[in-house]
C-alpha cells in the first residue's frame, strides 16, 4: 500500500464569479521513502494538493488515504490528532510561536500528541535542533534568529513526533540563496535517511534534488518525471 494514495480528488471553491476547480480529479500514489517535488506555475493547484495530503483542507470529492487512513472521513478534532502524529508540515513563513524559544517550539507538537516524558521531549527537541545546526541557538526566540534559522527550526519542529511523512509548501520561498541551499541540503539528507518527503516548490534547482518531480497545470497532474526510473532502479 502506498503511503500517499489520492483517488480522483476534486477540490472546488465557490467564488463571486462562480465555481473554480483547483484540483480536477487528481489521482496520485507515493510510496514510503520517496522524495517528491511538486512543481508548476502559480494557480496550478500545487498548494491545494499539499493541503489535501496534510488534511489542512478537504476534497470536494474523491478520497485521500495517508498511511492507511482515509483522511477526509475524519472529524476536525481527529484530523488534528492524526496530523500531529502522521504528517510534519513546513510552511513558507515558518509559523513559529514568537513568545517561545526555538526549543519550546519543537517541544510543542510532542506535548500536543502526548508523546514521551517531558524530559525526553526536551532532549529530542535539542537533538533535532542540533541536527539542523541550531543546537547552540535552542534558547533563542524566533525574532532573535535569521529567517533561514527559523526555517531550520520549523523543519526540526515538523520532525518532532517522528512522522512517516514530511510535507513542505515552498520551504525556501522566503529565503535568500545561501539559506535556501542550507534548507535544501537538510531535505536531501532526510531523504537519504529514508524520510518520505513531498515538497511544493518554485525553485527549479531545489526540485532537481528530488528523485521524482510532479508537474501541476490548471488543477491536473501533467507530468510525473522520475517515477519510471525509480521503478527500474527498484527491480
Amino acid at each position: 500500500m502506498p503511503l500517499i494514495d489520492l483517488e480522483n480528488v476534486v477540490k472546488r471553491y465557490e467564488t463571486p464569479a462562480g465555481s473554480v476547480d483547483a484540483l480536477k480529479g487528481v489521482s496520485l500514489a507515493v510510496d514510503g521513502g520517496e522524495f517528491v517535488a511538486v512543481i508548476g506555475k502559480s494557480g496550478s493547484g500545487k498548494s491545494t494538493l499539499a493541503n489535501m495530503i496534510t488534511g489542512i483542507d478537504r476534497p470536494t470529492s474523491g478520497r485521500v488515504v495517508i498511511d492507511g487512513t482515509v483522511v477526509n472521513d475524519l472529524t476536525e478534532g481527529a484530523t488534528a490528532q492524526w496530523r500531529g502524529r502522521t504528517v510534519g508540515v513546513v510552511f513558507q513563513f515558518f509559523q513559529l510561536l514568537p513568545t517561545l524559544s526555538l526549543l519550546d517550539n519543537v517541544v510543542l507538537p510532542m506535548e500536543f500528541c502526548r508523546m514521551w516524558t517531558p524530559r525526553e521531549r526536551r532532549e529530542r527537541a535539542h537533538e533535532l535542533l542540533t541536527r539542523v545546526g541550531l543546537g547552540e541557538r535552542a534558547g533563542k526566540q524566533p525574532a532573535a534568529v535569521s529567517g533561514g534559522e527559523q526555517q531550520r527550526a520549523a523543519i526540526a519542529r515538523a520532525l518532532a513526533t517522528d512522522p512517516p511523512l514530511l510535507v513542505a509548501d515552498e520551504p525556501t520561498g522566503n529565503l535568500d540563496k545561501k539559506n535556501s541551499e542550507l534548507v535544501a541540503d537538510i531535505f536531501e539528507q532526510l531523504a537519504a535517511g529514508g524520510q518520505t518527503l513531498v515538497m511544493v516548490t518554485h525553485d527549479g534547482a531545489f526540485a532537481q534534488r528530488a528523485r521524482r518531480r510532479i508537474t501541476m497545470e490548471d488543477g491536473n497532474v501533467v507530468a510525473d518525471t522520475g517515477l519510471a526510473v525509480a521503478a527500474v532502479d527498484d527491480r
